[in-house]
């Protein structure tokens, strides 16, 4: 167990349950932070908020940056996938893809961690799979459904993100391969002090 808790960033409530159960047994207090939003690469994007809410809250912490790259558009929207859910929404999105014969996409979530007078360290996982037209199952309690999961079918599956429970979704999600590698990073930098 690290020595004190983490603060992970973010307004989404949605990041802020997956993130919460994902980094299980490493405890972690979820901080209501507004971030700057940037413009840039999604490395950069994810280092400058890591950066930023370190400096604010001299404590370490880390920050979640999910992107979605549609192949068809050469990666976009990439990190800017945020705003275009703000403005149209998960149909909207979907109308934006369906004129597409190649509707393949890759979905990836770069956590960044920082501490106080060091440089921030990036973990990156990537989901590939299809944009399809809305799916999700509006009956389950357990779905942890929310952005663009609806219209995200990864390869190999039968099911969206949004029509997965929660623990179905960690398993093989973007973020749930990013968490890992952070997780990893933590214990074993944690055992090495001990």
């Amino acid at each position: 167990m690290l020595e004190s808790r983490l603060a992970f960033i973010t307004t989404n409530e949605g990041k802020a349950r997956e993130i919460t159960e994902l980094m299980k047994p490493i405890g972690i207090d979820v901080v209501n932070l507004v971030l700057p939003e940037l413009q840039g690469d999604e490395e950069f994007i994810v280092r400058e908020k890591a950066q930023h809410a370190c400096n604010e809250l001299q404590r370490p912490v880390f920050v979640d940056d999910t992107v979605l790259c549609f192949h068809a558009w050469k990666g976009l929207p990439g990190p800017y996938i945020s705003s275009f859910m703000k403005r149209l929404g998960t149909l909207g999105v979907y109308h934006l893809f369906e004129r597409f014969d190649d509707r393949r996409a890759t979905a990836k979530a770069l956590i960044c961690y920082c501490e106080p007078d060091k440089e921030p360290i990036v973990f990156e996982g990537s989901v590939d799979g299809m944009i399809v037209e809305p799916r999700r199952d509006p009956d389950r309690q357990d779905t942890a459904s929310f952005g663009w999961d609806p219209i995200f079918l990864p390869n190999g599956y039968q099911k969206t993100f949004g029509e997965m429970s929660m623990g179905e979704k960690n398993r093989i999600s973007h973020r749930g391969r990013a968490v890992d590698s952070f997780k990893r990073y933590l214990l074993n930098r944690n055992e090495a002090v001990q």
